[in-house]
């Protein structure tokens, strides 16, 4: 994380947001100017949103939390290279992601040294994961077993229809920037995510019968 500043509050420089300003775009300047802790104002901004995603591709909550971890850390190293023209989200999602895909490969290879048979029973926690609650334990077991579902068919899905399901359905991101994030039209976009529903339906119907 980038270092704390050390100056007194009344001398440590301020970003301020132009009208019209992409306020993403005023905190990076200030980063590159010098104010190190404007970077935090991008974190808390996007931490929640990255925690999502690192979760949703490695199913583990300890795990995603470092993944997040590592992609912010990453992108303030590299920082000078965003592009001030860019969307500041997508060039950090593509970080966290490209952060995800090097974890998971570096367990296949960790797993096809040494196989773990409780791998396969690992809790997953999943993309729909709530809070801990009191509640019916009935009501619990359902949620569980909606979860496993959902997962289930998810990884039946091609990775680039997987992926775009969650970008739109977990991250709630629009055509437009799922199509910037993946460098495909959004015309593509809409196709996949419409297929993807449609698998995604069809498992879950399958599933219930």
């Amino acid at each position: 994380m980038p270092p704390a500043d050390d100056a007194p509050a009344g001398r440590r420089k301020t970003a301020v947001t132009q009208p019209g300003q992409d306020p993403d775009h005023t905190l990076v300047r200030a980063v590159l100017a010098g104010d190190a802790t404007a970077y935090r104002g991008l974190v808390e901004r996007y931490q929640g949103r990255i925690y999502a995603i690192c979760f949703s591709m490695v199913r583990n909550p300890e795990d995603a939390r470092d993944l997040a971890q590592d992609a912010f850390v990453k992108a303030y190293q590299n920082l000078a290279r965003f592009r001030l023209q860019a969307s500041f989200y997508t060039w950090l999602y593509r970080i966290a992601k490209n952060v995800c895909i090097d974890h998971l490969r570096r367990q296949k290879v960790r797993k096809a040294q040494q196989f773990d048979d409780t791998v396969a029973t690992q809790t997953t926690g999943g993309l729909l994961s709530l809070a801990h609650r009191r509640e019916d334990p009935g009501r619990n077991l359902e949620r569980k077993r909606l979860q496993a579902r959902i997962i289930e068919a998810l990884d039946e899905l091609p990775d680039e229809q997987r992926e775009i399901v969650i970008l739109r359905e977990i991250d709630g991101l629009a055509y437009k920037e799922i199509a910037d994030v993946m460098d495909i039209p959004e015309g593509t976009v809409m196709s996949r995510l419409y297929y993807a529903r449609k698998k995604l339906q069809a498992a879950l119907k399958d599933q219930r019968d």
